[in-house]
């Protein structure tokens, strides 16, 4: 399983339009992954409500996970919208 701990970037964590643009980047991958604070239940990262369940402040660390084939790269790109606060899913190497 790779995964990447991540803390968020966006002053106000992963709520409304942050949410909104992770959920979208992370359907983009196209590769399943989860989404938990450390020590919490993963949830889908593309479903909103699961991610805003989460409870995600900025400045809070994540933990970012999948065990499906492209993981790595998918990880890396997702870590780096979150950690920066990014507005889109930075290109693929």
């Amino acid at each position: 399983m790779a995964e990447r701990r991540v803390t968020i970037g966006w002053a106000e964590g992963l709520h409304a339009r942050p949410a909104a643009v992770f959920v979208k980047a992370v359907a983009a991958t196209g590769v399943p992954i989860t989404i938990a604070k450390p020590g919490g239940v993963p949830v889908n990262a593309a479903s909103l409500l699961g991610l805003l369940g989460i409870g995600a402040q900025g400045g809070d660390e994540v933990v970012l996970a999948s065990d499906a084939d492209g993981a790595d790269q998918a990880l890396d790109r997702l870590a780096k919208l979150v950690t920066e606060g990014l507005d889109e899913l930075p290109a693929a190497a």
